[in-house]
C-alpha cells in the first residue's frame, strides 16, 4: 500500500476526509499526539486500525468529534459531573468515558458498554473530522507498544505502507495523550493522566479520584477500561530504567548504572542538566510540562542513536508529573529505582 503524505491546506483536508469517510485510514495531528483515524461507524475500517498497529483487540479506541452535539449521538446518558467536565475541558486534551449508545459498534469499544469521546482543540484535527462528516475512532498513530508520534516523521517511520494517508500538521503542542476520565459510573475516575492535570479536574469536580492502575499494569485477564492501561506502552528499542528522586541522588545512581553498563551504548534522559560520562544525553526539559511535551520524541531519538539502555531522570515538579510518571513507568515496563 502506498501511503500519501497530505498537506493541511483545503485540498489536503478534503482528501483526508474523503479517505476516512470511505473506510480508509488517515493519520492526523492533534494537540496531544498524532492519531490514526477511521470512520467510527464502520467496524471494518476500525478493525483495520488494530491490524495496522498490531494492537490487541481488547484495547478500546477513543472517538474524536468536532462538535459537542455529537456526544448525544454517541452516548446513551451524560451525567451532571460529565457535563461539568465537558463544558470545562472540551475542546482540549481531554477524553470522557460515558455509557455508549447503539450507534457505536463493538470494534471501537472492545465489546464494552462505554465509549471514550474526545473533542480535540487542534484546528487541523477539527477540520479533518468535519471533512469526513463522521466521528473518527483513533488511537495514537504508532506501532503498538512504541512511543507515540508527536511529528509526522514519527508516523512515517511506523505506518508508511500500512495506512492510506498522513496529514502533516507539524509538531504536537502537548506531547502526551489526553487525560481520560470515566464519568459513566458516578464519581469521576481518572484512568489516564495527560494534558489536563488532576488539579484542574478537581477544581471543576472536587470528588474526582485517580485509578490506582495509573502507575501499574493490569494483571492477566483484567480488561482495560481505556487505552494504555494493560499493555507495555511507549517503549523504545532500548531497555529503559527510571531513576526517581532528588537530582543529586539520581545523578549518583545513574553514574553507578553507567559504570555497570559500560559495554553497552547508554543513553540518559535528563531534566536536571546533569552531565554524564560515556553516555548519549538528551534533555527533556526542566519542568514536568516540558518533559511531557518532549518525552516521546526523545525516546524515538534514542532509537535513532542506537542506544541499548536508557536511564531516565525523574522528579515530581508540577501538575504534569503524574502524566510523565505514567508514561515513563510504562516505557520502562515498571523498572523504577527510587533514590
Amino acid at each position: 500500500m502506498e501511503t500519501r503524505i497530505l498537506n493541511t491546506d483545503e485540498e489536503g483536508i478534503r482528501t483526508a476526509g474523503a479517505i476516512a469517510a470511505s473506510g480508509g485510514l488517515v493519520a492526523f495531528p492533534t494537540e496531544t499526539v498524532y492519531g490514526l483515524g477511521a470512520n467510527a461507524y464502520n467496524d471494518e475500517a476500525v478493525e483495520r486500525i488494530y491490524e495496522a498497529k498490531g494492537r490487541p483487540s481488547d484495547n478500546p479506541l477513543i472517538v474524536h468529534i468536532a462538535d459537542k452535539a455529537e456526544i448525544n449521538k454517541l452516548a446513551a446518558e451524560v451525567s451532571e459531573n460529565a457535563l461539568k467536565l465537558i463544558d470545562a475541558f472540551m475542546p482540549g486534551p481531554f477524553t470522557v468515558i460515558l455509557k455508549k449508545s447503539g450507534s457505536i459498534g463493538g470494534a471501537v469499544t472492545a465489546g464494552m458498554d462505554t465509549v471514550g469521546i474526545r473533542f480535540p482543540e487542534n484546528d487541523t484535527a477539527q477540520r479533518f473530522i468535519r471533512a469526513a462528516g463522521v466521528p473518527i475512532a483513533a488511537p495514537s498513530a504508532n506501532l503498538s507498544g512504541k512511543p507515540s508520534p508527536t511529528e509526522a516523521r514519527h508516523v512515517i517511520d511506523d505506518m508508511s505502507g500500512r495506512i492510506d494517508a498522513i496529514l502533516d500538521g507539524g509538531s504536537c503542542s502537548v506531547g502526551v495523550e489526553s487525560t481520560i476520565v470515566d464519568a459513566s459510573r458516578g464519581i469521576p475516575v481518572v484512568l489516564r493522566p495527560g494534558g489536563i492535570t488532576y488539579e484542574q479536574l478537581t477544581a471543576v469536580v472536587p470528588e474526582t479520584i485517580i485509578d490506582p492502575h495509573i502507575l501499574e499494569s493490569l494483571g492477566e485477564g483484567e480488561k482495560p477500561l481505556c487505552p494504555g492501561m494493560k499493555y507495555k506502552h511507549y517503549a523504545p528499542n532500548a531497555e529503559v530504567t527510571v531513576v526517581e528522586g532528588g537530582m543529586a541522588e539520581v545523578k549518583n545512581k545513574i553514574d553507578e548504572l553507567l559504570e555497570q553498563n559500560r559495554d553497552k551504548v547508554c543513553g540518559v534522559l535528563t531534566m536536571s542538566g546533569n552531565a554524564y560520562d560515556s553516555a548519549v544525553i538528551l534533555c527533556a526539559g526542566t519542568t514536568n510540562r516540558d518533559y511531557a511535551k518532549n518525552l516521546f520524541s526523545c525516546l524515538r531519538e534514542f532509537d535513532r542513536l542506537g542506544a541499548e539502555v536508557v536511564f531516565a531522570e525523574f522528579e515530581e515538579r508540577d501538575g504534569y508529573g503524574l502524566a510523565v510518571r505514567n508514561r515513563l513507568y510504562k516505557s520502562a515496563a515498571q523498572r523504577v529505582i527510587y533514590v
